[in-house]
């Protein structure tokens, strides 16, 4: 039994050495130490990798990126009318865009858009990748859409581009904008994006932004007007009000102002110019009701201007154009303020004044006022209105040898004013009568397609003329003559006698302009849409307030 005990020390030596040793563990510390440049290699080769995956990608990508064409709204234009001195009259189109070269845009302009939009525009590849990063960022987060694209990059967006916003599109945009500046100059791309960036007032492109705001063609903005059309990028819908919302007006001073700053600093422009520059008056917005007024003339020198193309009015409106009319716009302005003195007819009786001067001997049209409202009427009094002949044409009986077309048309019972004009501006050119005409000149990317040739034909002889201008007032003399003794050199009659007169008009002429001044009433026909004469209200005198309108117009003539 002692035995037994004595050796059990020994047999719990050998059971302890015959169990497994467990070695102790280093600290979590120690271990990443010692593995830490194992791992970091892997990294590496891992960020490597991910790296070249990336830039193989976007190589790929870049390679396989197209550059679309243009929407067609970026690339269809409005047709703009002007008067015979150049002034701006309306458009007709879908969208109201024409083109315009970079060499026709002030350089000091080009320097306020870059100054507002893209700075760096001149040096950059076409893209900001921090701009880049901050959009992205805001779409994965659901933050506000952030700005600060390079114009090379707005100009995708507007022109190539759905305005669709999400991460792909963005990806697209930027890739195209780096394909784009690689591939065009900064002169093509400055170009593309000043004619399709939107200005507020529905112009797109600085042409029309131009005359929308300012009334002037591109190439005439002074260094004001392009700081200010430059500052309106920004939000345009919102600075389109400037000019008639003073709030607006004096958000958009302000940022007029830093943009004028950033280009004295930046030397695009000189201290002197920013010293006087001066902030410019906008035309009112929206627009009053004179704009509607000239739709009339608007209308007629459309539907000649596609048939001397000989394309559709549809297809003249997308063109592109820009047609020089015969009008006078401050002469036209003047008729319309006279006009307007009338007070109208009473118990469903509707007033109409017509006025038509036209260059006798040469068949420009100087003067078209056909209606007081388009809105309301579209009809123009002036071309399409029926006057009954009266006395009005009574000079010209009798006149066996009249060449055409002068005798088909004193042979109307209800001559136009127009034609009514026509036949007097006969008289005046001796007897040579000239087709009525309204549109100049019509030209096409800086091209003239259609130039005016009067058409004058001989249809009196001189002793024939004489009699008849004898007829129409003994003969009427060169008008020199102004205030009330200009009325008298006019030839006045009309339809129905007394105080049921239904039609009174009065012309006169001389070498340089034929005049005419009609006013007429009618009221509804007893069948819906018709229409029947009526007799014309006694007050103001039908007589004395159509020489009053005509000697008004003479003398501003």
């Amino acid at each position: 039994m002692n035995g037994n005990r004595s050796d059990r020390p020994g047999l719990l030596r050998k059971v302890i050495a015959s169990a497994p040793r467990h070695r102790e563990r280093a600290p979590l510390r120690i271990r990443i130490r010692r593995t830490r440049g194992r791992r970091l290699r892997q990294l590496g080769y891992a960020f490597v990798a991910l790296v070249a995956t990336l830039c193989a990608a976007a190589v790929v990508a870049y390679q396989l990126t197209a550059i679309p064409k243009p929407h067609p709204e970026t690339v269809t234009q409005s047709t703009v009318f002007l008067d015979a001195d150049g002034a701006y009259l309306g458009r007709r189109g879908p969208v109201d865009r024409q083109d315009v070269a970079l060499s026709a845009i002030p350089r000091h302009v080009q320097e306020a858009v870059i100054a507002a939009e893209n700075r760096s525009f001149r040096t950059d590849k076409g893209i900001s990748p921090r701009a880049i990063a901050r959009a992205a960022l805001a779409t994965l987060t659901g933050g506000d859409p952030q700005g600060g694209s390079t114009i090379t990059q707005q100009y995708v967006k507007n022109a190539l581009l759905s305005p669709e916003r999400s991460l792909s599109r963005k990806a697209r945009e930027a890739l195209i904008a780096i394909k784009l500046d690689r591939t065009r100059s900064k002169d093509d791309i400055l170009q593309g994006y000043l004619n399709t960036v939107y200005f507020g007032r529905g112009a797109a492109g600085i042409q029309s932004a131009a005359r929308n705001y300012f009334g002037v063609d591109a190439r005439q903005l002074t260094v004001a007007q392009g700081a200010a059309l430059a500052s309106i990028v920004n939000i345009p819908s919102y600075y389109e009000k400037a000019g008639s919302d003073p709030k607006v007006t004096a958000k958009l001073r302000d940022r007029w102002e830093w943009v004028l700053d950033a280009m004295a600093t930046g030397g695009t422009i000189t201290a002197q110019q920013r010293a006087a520059a001066r902030f410019p008056a906008f035309r009112f917005y929206p627009p009053g009701e004179t704009e509607g007024q000239r739709q009339y003339l608007i209308d007629v020198a459309a539907k000649e201007a596609a048939a001397r193309l000989g394309i559709t009015e549809d297809q003249l409106a997308s063109g592109g154009y820009n047609v020089t009319t015969t009008f006078d716009l401050a002469l036209q302005d003047s008729a319309t303020q006279l006009v307007q003195g009338h007070p109208g007819g009473k118990d469903g009786v509707r007033v109409h004044t017509a006025v038509v001067g036209m260059v006798p001997g040469d068949g420009a049209v100087r003067l078209l006022y056909g209606g007081s409202d388009y809105a309301r009427q579209p009809f123009n009094d002036a071309v399409s209105g029926a006057v009954e002949a009266g006395t009005a044409l009574e000079p010209f009986g009798g006149l066996a040898r009249a060449g055409d077309p002068l005798r088909r048309l004193v042979g109307t019972p209800a001559p136009t004013p127009l034609n009514l004009t026509s036949a007097y501006a006969t008289l005046a050119a001796d007897g040579a009568y000239a087709a009525p005409y309204t549109v100049a000149r019509i030209t096409r990317e800086g091209r003239t397609v259609y130039r005016a040739r009067p058409d004058v034909q001989r249809v009196l002889d001189e002793k024939e003329a004489i009699v008849a201008g004898a007829r129409a007032g003994g003969g009427l003399k060169p008008v020199e003559a102004v205030g009330p003794a200009a009325a008298k050199l006019f030839t006045t009659g009309g339809a129905g006698g007394g105080t049921t007169r239904r039609t009174v008009w009065t012309t006169g002429y001389d070498s340089r302009l034929t005049l005419t001044v009609a006013l007429f009433a009618d009221r509804a026909g007893a069948k819906k849409g018709t229409t029947v004469p009526a007799q014309l209200p006694n007050k103001p005198s039908p007589v004395e307030f159509v020489a009053g309108v005509a000697e008004g117009i003479w003398e501003a003539a």
